[in-house]
């Protein structure tokens, strides 16, 4: 487990794919676990180690989670959330150019639990949800493009099933639409950066995750400093 910041009230770490955030009825451990088992031990804790469960991030994506140390953080995390005061940018590699470099997407989605997927449904369609998000290509290699997202709506799957649906659909992601798995079970998805007005202090609260140690990963973020070199000469 990877600690990317931690304070008196907020725990943030950086999950590996495959992880589940919270129990399940696989019964795998979860990160809140490891992660509470992780402060009982640094500070000798005789008790247990309260840890706020406040987002989630589905099991085949890496990145950042945050989590709450204490009571008082975990109530206005989880309003922070509800309101979109938290920012978040993922970054999500595909076979396939969008058509454009950058855009908003809107649609309207609904989750289907009996195959724990989401579909593309209509707007009259009581059980669908508005699903916004922004996207820019920000790297490129000879095959595959590297997309910084911003969530402006939180919905199950939601950058998955809105890549789909423009032709777009993320490495190593069989269930919407890719061609071939990534050989450890991920999708080429994750939860590269977070900022938020910390919930007590009031400190900005701003932070990246590396990306994954392989090689297509570290090409593309090669080729991303390039370009924010060349933009900021």
């Amino acid at each position: 487990m990877q600690v990317i910041y931690e304070d008196n009230h907020i725990i943030i770490v950086n999950k590996t794919p495959g992880e589940i955030v919270q129990g399940d009825k696989t019964g795998d451990t979860p990160l809140s676990q490891t992660v509470a088992e992780w402060l009982k031990e640094k500070y000798s804790k005789p008790g247990n180690v309260f840890i706020g469960v406040v987002h989630r991030l589905d099991r085949p994506v890496g990145g950042l989670v945050v989590f709450a140390k204490t009571s008082k953080a975990l109530a206005r995390l989880n309003e922070m959330f509800r309101k979109g005061d938290v920012h978040k940018t993922y970054w999500a590699i595909t076979r396939n150019m969008p058509a454009k470099k950058s855009d908003l997407l809107t649609h309207y989605l609904k989750p289907v639990e009996r195959n724990n997927k989401t579909y593309l449904s209509e707007a009259s369609d009581p059980k669908a949800k508005e699903a916004r998000l922004r996207y820019s290509v920000v790297a490129s290699t000879e095959r595959y493009h590297l997309l910084e997202i911003t969530l402006l709506t939180g919905r199950k799957h939601q950058i998955r099933a809105q890549l789909s649906a423009i032709g777009c659909p993320i490495k190593g992601d069989l269930k919407y639409g890719d061609k071939r798995s990534n050989p450890d079970g991920s999708i080429s998805l994750m939860a590269r950066k977070i900022s938020f007005v910390h919930p007590v202090s009031g400190n900005l609260v701003e932070v990246s995750a590396p990306v994954p140690d392989d090689t297509l990963w570290k090409a593309l973020e090669n080729d991303y400093t390039q370009n924010q070199l060349s933009v900021n000469e």
